[in-house]
């Protein structure tokens, strides 16, 4: 099958004829991919910025944002069957830790990630991931159309659910980054809560999708930003900030945008968070990290998608040309999220 696969870090992946994969155990499932979400994460692995917490053996195949079609499944296989359309969380879990136990997926004991761990990810023909992944889908879903739920989606819909008690109505949300996550973060936070929604975006382009998708407010990143939030919001800022971006200062200007007794929520990563502690003791303020989401988010969120609450915008590539999604995500030419159709 083909495959994209990185051999080094700091050099473009290749894409190679490798064997497809095999089920390995009882719960295995092999998925034939029919769109696999191109990330910004996957730039980052590329950069080798995953390296030493990964630990991946070179060459291996990137992807972690996959859905598709059930090709083989292993002996112990109840929940899904072959031809079962499937969309598939991100990690794996064993489901016996304590972690599992108490539905925390991320932090499963036992977990691998494909396309991020030393395990082959999406970006592919096909995939080997367990049953403990899969959420079936109504069959007539196009897989492509939602793929990129199953990390943008589910990491965006994690944070905007744990965010659910302060969003009450008359709040205010302030969404930093209207791009792939974020823009599914508007939908959400239309869809599930009654707060007053003001997007923080450079790109004008981003800022009109992001009206038309449920924004009430949208803000310009000029470098006059975070002023300009906090004369939309008499002063205070937002109630919850959630931050897509969280490098070269963005960081910084969420905090200086959260309200007091607010809370900012990181979701981009690649900066640094620093502020004075009296900013902590005075303001009451909170700033909460994100890291995808559980099995229940990413079912719940279909729910939202295939009710037509929430949708993807995207840019369909043939996986011969996922170099071109790679550079086109890289210098900011995607709105939405460029989906790898196999």
């Amino acid at each position: 099958m083909k495959a994209v696969r990185v051999h080094e870090y700091h050099s473009d992946p290749k894409i190679d004829d490798i064997p497809e994969p095999e089920i390995q155990g009882p719960l295995d499932v092999i998925v034939k991919i029919g769109g696999a979400g191109v990330c910004r994460t996957d730039l980052h692995i590329i950069n080798g910025d995953w390296a030493e917490a990964q630990n991946p053996t070179l060459p291996y195949v990137i992807g972690h944002e996959n859905a598709g079609w059930i090709e083989a499944v292993g002996d112990g296989v109840t929940n899904v069957a072959v031809g079962d359309t499937v969309i598939l969380h991100p990690q794996p879990s064993c489901g016996l830790c304590l972690a599992c136990r108490r539905g925390r997926d991320m932090q499963c004991e036992n977990a691998f990630f494909p396309g991020l761990s030393n395990n082959d990810g999406g970006m592919a023909e096909y995939l080997r991931t367990t049953a403990r992944a899969c959420i079936k889908l109504d069959p007539n879903t196009n897989p492509a159309d939602v793929a990129a739920l199953a990390d943008a989606g589910i990491t965006a819909y994690h944070a905007v659910r744990k965010a659910v008690p302060e969003l009450f109505p008359g709040t205010t949300a302030v969404v930093q980054g209207a791009g792939g996550l974020g823009h599914i973060a508007i939908q959400t936070l239309a869809a599930i809560t009654g707060t007053r929604i003001v997007v923080v975006d450079k790109n004008p382009d981003a800022l009109a999708l992001a009206k038309q998708i449920g924004a009430d407010e949208t803000v310009q990143a000029d470098g006059n930003h975070v002023e300009a939030v906090k004369d939309l919001t008499n002063g205070r800022g937002g109630d919850v900030v959630f931050d897509f971006v969280a490098e070269q200062g963005a960081e910084l200007d969420a905090w200086q945008m959260t309200a007091p007794a607010g809370s900012q929520y990181i979701l981009g990563y690649g900066g640094e968070f620093k502020a004075p502690t009296l900013d902590f003791v005075g303001g009451e303020k909170n700033v909460i990290g994100n890291i995808v989401g559980t099995y229940a988010d990413l079912t719940e969120l279909m729910v939202l998608a295939q009710a037509g609450k929430v949708t993807l915008h995207t840019k369909q590539y043939p996986l011969d040309a996922a170099l071109d999604a790679l550079h086109d995500l890289d210098a900011g030419r995607v709105r939405g999220r460029a989906i790898l159709v196999p």
